[in-house]
């Protein structure tokens, strides 16, 4: 029989956890501990729509992640992009004690990343999103878990609770990069193909000219392909767009500098090479939402 394809509510995944928190659509924190209730999910393939980190302590899960299979046991972390389908074959249940923490895309972007550390590991390491680590390092990152999900459930103040969170956020997925970085480090990943070569380079690219290109054809013309060619294979190593992966620098960029620099909208609009307030505040809301000045208020 086929399963049924279930995206799963903050409020579906709170009925079976042991602990709990979330702050409006931004990040739902689970903490699931030996509930056979949980078992419900088996009948279902589930959908979750943000970034999904998943750290089990004890016991034991297998599961289908985009039609490839996982087997988590204890100190194992996984890590899955958003709107991945999720089968879980078969659990452990009686001695399951997971972290599940789903954190939506829209909050990713708010976060003041280095997106050229992040993708940079995550093209060139060439490794899958599951990592077996030490005591010590479970250790660590139950912290910051356990830091997040404290801040949200004791912290009254909505806005504080948005600010420490990105900082606690940011942290964790550094540290989970400083353990990816550290494994390709220990065991070299094969030479990348020239098509690896071609994403590498044009994320480099783009870290270095984002703020004063923003045309996929200046960073073909560096590459020595085609507009056409470069978006193709960006689009299919990465699953994004070259002009996607363009506008989040810039839009990531432009965010650091109103919430950061001190600077009033004009002056940002002129540091990002548009070429006046009035474009760059319909480029800013035609991909954020709502316009710098909003944002910068926020």
């Amino acid at each position: 029989m086929k399963k049924e394809i279930l995206a799963v509510s903050p409020a579906q995944i709170q009925k079976y956890s042991t602990q709990f928190s979330c702050f409006g659509s931004d990040y739902v924190f689970s903490r699931i501990s030996k509930t056979e209730r949980f078992t419900d999910f088996t009948s279902h393939t589930m959908r979750l729509g943000g970034i999904t980190m998943f750290l089990c302590l004890k016991g034991s899960l297998d599961a289908d992640v985009n039609l490839e299979p996982y087997h988590l046991e204890p100190n194992m972390l996984v890590s899955v992009g958003p709107d991945s389908v999720i089968n879980i074959r078969h659990a452990d249940w009686d001695n399951l004690d997971a972290y599940v923490f789903v954190i939506s895309p829209d909050f990713i972007r708010d976060i003041n990343f280095e997106l050229n550390i992040m993708t940079n590991v995550s093209i060139t390491s060439n490794r899958p999103p599951v990592l077996s680590l030490s005591a010590e390092e479970v250790a660590l990152m139950s912290r910051y878990f356990d830091l997040i999900h404290y801040n949200t459930v004791d912290n009254p103040e909505a806005r504080y609770v948005r600010s420490i969170s990105r900082s606690l956020i940011a942290a964790a997925v550094y540290q989970m990069m400083q353990f990816v970085s550290k494994r390709a480090e220990a065991n070299p990943a094969p030479t990348l193909s020239r098509r690896a070569n071609y994403v590498r380079e044009f994320l480099q690219l783009v870290n270095q000219y984002h703020q004063r290109e923003r045309g996929v054809a200046f960073y073909a013309s560096k590459l020595f392909i085609s507009p056409k060619y470069l978006s193709l294979i960006i689009k299919e190593s990465t699953g994004r767009s070259a002009a996607e992966w363009i506008d989040d620098y810039v839009i990531l960029q432009a965010k650091n500098l109103l919430r950061f620099s001190g600077k009033n909208v004009q002056q940002i609009a002129y540091e990002l090479n548009f070429s006046n307030q009035s474009s760059f505040g319909k480029y800013f809301k035609h991909l954020t939402g709502m316009s710098p000045t909003k944002f910068q208020r926020s």
